[in-house]
């Protein structure tokens, strides 16, 4: 053996102790720094601020953030991953390399400090090799222990992400099928647009800005985070429905509880003077008047419902009448009427007489596309062969001062069913029609007309509108027939019976959509049965 030997023999012991020693701590060194990189790379360790890796979508689309899982988690899952990696070489490259192993081989101590003796400056010399064996042996098997977390921590990830991404289609099915399992389609009220809203836009509670995708989808799933900090929710469970909510076509107002409850769209069709307005008026007053009774709950869907149903009521007190509808196409008139644990959004429309003077005119009327039911006014003291049957002076000045409609009921009828069809795609025989024969109280006072009996469709073909009885008990899926005066239910003096009557008409309506109001006016079951065919009141 030479006298090298023993050297040899004790530098490469000297090395194989440096391996070992350095391997079992920058194994765990390195584990230890890279997992806190990786944790310190999700972040952020601001509580209440927005994160501000989450980015926000291009103007002028939904003022809100991305939802985290759609995009983000992903970015922050792979950027946290490789910064914790380049964190482990960085430790390795400045830490042993540049400062630890360098001491070493220069004879230092790996601080720094110059070793005192020549036989420790040796030493150090001899251990640096093992050392930088043992560093690039740590970082290398922590870099692959990391590695196998990482691919461990991305399968959770994508996990969540499976998650996340299923729950959406998921919670829009269970809420589309809970609306369409309620009936509930939601459609504009105002004028100039009836059209229907699949989802409403809604604004934000901080800051008023309009959000016209909040339900779950890519801004998130249970809540949408808007720019302002607030927290939306994106399902009527969660509470959307607290929101203003408004027409994405006009950018008006909608009811409060509009997308949660099953709308009836009622409209009141006649001629000019034939009673529709004071019907109306009769018919509100009348659902109060049940109200009263504790027989069901009406409340008005907002307040602009009721300031203008108190104007109408105001105008009724002093003068007795109410002017002729005008202005167009008519915004409805919009209650919530609750009995039991059922409720429905009533939209009451009163249109202009001229509306149905001509079939142009009738086909403008698009609020006519979404009826559930139609409220016939029939002012028969407006009918040519009625007006025959007249005999006496006293008579035809009681029709006189009563302002008979320019349009008899058949006539109407006739411009109505032309083009109701096409509005409501051919479903005119799944529609109900309440006919209400208007000016009772007139009509009680001729004498050489019977008076309307309790069988209304019998008396209207006794008086000579027996064609009329016939079309409607053959278009209409179920037809029923009232004689109401609205000048007794409506002004000073009301009376309450006259007024729960008035209401009768739209109590049917509701129960025909599954409201249990029939019983009230005298209907056995909730609904009329499909075959057509025509009952009396």
């Amino acid at each position: 053996m030479t006298a090298a030997s023993p050297l040899l023999v004790l530098a490469v012991w000297t090395g194989l102790v440096a391996v070992g020693l350095c391997l079992g701590r920058v194994l765990w060194v390195f584990l230890w720094i890279g997992t806190r990189a990786v944790w310190q790379g999700l972040g952020p360790w601001q509580p209440g601020r927005p994160d501000q890796r989450v980015p926000l979508v291009a103007a002028g689309a939904e003022p809100a953030h991305l939802g985290y899982y759609w995009r983000q988690l992903w970015v922050d899952a792979w950027t946290a991953g490789a910064y914790g990696m380049r964190v482990v070489w960085t430790a390795f490259r400045d830490v042993w390399l540049r400062r630890n192993v360098r001491n070493l081989f220069l004879g230092r101590h790996p601080s720094g400090r110059r070793g005192r003796a020549p036989i420790n400056r040796f030493g150090y010399v001899l251990l640096a090799p093992g050392t930088f064996v043992g560093a690039l042996l740590g970082a290398v098997l922590a870099t692959v222990l990391l590695a196998v977390s990482l691919l461990y921590f991305g399968l959770l990830v994508g996990l969540v992400w499976l998650g996340s991404a299923t729950a959406v289609p998921v919670l829009r099915g269970v809420e589309r099928g809970w609306a369409l399992t309620r009936g509930i389609r939601v459609k504009c009220p105002y004028p100039g647009c009836y059209r229907p809203v699949p989802l409403a836009v809604h604004r934000c509670a901080g800051c008023a800005k309009p959000h016209k995708s909040l339900r779950p989808g890519r801004y998130g799933v249970l809540g949408h985070g808007c720019v302002c900090g607030q927290r939306l929710p994106t399902t009527r469970l969660a509470g959307r429905g607290k929101l203003t909510a408004l027409c994405p076509y006009c950018d008006r107002v909608l009811p409060e509880i509009v997308g949660t409850t099953r709308v009836v769209h009622a409209p009141l069709v006649g001629g000019t003077s034939s009673g529709k307005t004071m019907l109306m008026a009769a018919m509100v007053e009348g659902l109060h008047a049940w109200d009263r009774h504790g027989d069901l709950r009406v409340d008005y869907a907002s307040a602009d419902d009721r300031h203008t149903f108190n104007d109408l009521n105001q105008e009724l007190r002093s003068t007795g009448w109410a002017h002729a509808t005008t202005g167009g196409q008519p915004r409805a008139l919009m209650l919530t009427v609750t009995r039991g644990r059922r409720r429905r959004l009533l939209y009451l429309y009163d249109p202009m007489g001229e509306s149905v003077s001509e079939a142009e005119r009738v086909r403008a009327q698009q609020y006519l596309a979404h009826t559930d039911g139609v409220v016939l006014v029939a002012d028969v003291l407006a009918d040519l062969k009625v007006r025959g049957r007249l005999l006496g002076t006293e008579d035809a000045e009681r029709v006189g001062s009563a302002r008979p409609s320019t349009q008899g009921p058949w006539e109407t009828y006739q411009r109505l069913t032309g083009e109701l069809n096409a509005l409501t795609g051919r479903r005119r025989g799944r529609l109900s029609v309440a006919a209400v024969v208007t000016k009772r109280d007139v009509l009680d006072r001729l004498v050489t007309l019977p008076r309307p009996g309790a069988q209304v469709d019998s008396w209207l073909e006794e008086i000579g509108l027996g064609g009329l009885v016939r079309a409607l008990g053959h278009d209409f899926k179920e037809a029923r027939y009232w004689a109401v005066s609205a000048h007794a239910a409506t002004g000073a003096g009301s009376l309450e019976s006259e007024q729960r009557r008035a209401a009768e008409p739209v109590l049917w309506l509701l129960a025909v959509s599954g409201l249990k109001t029939a019983a009230l006016t005298g209907t056995p079951g909730a609904a009329p049965e499909k075959r057509k065919r025509y009952t009396t009141a």
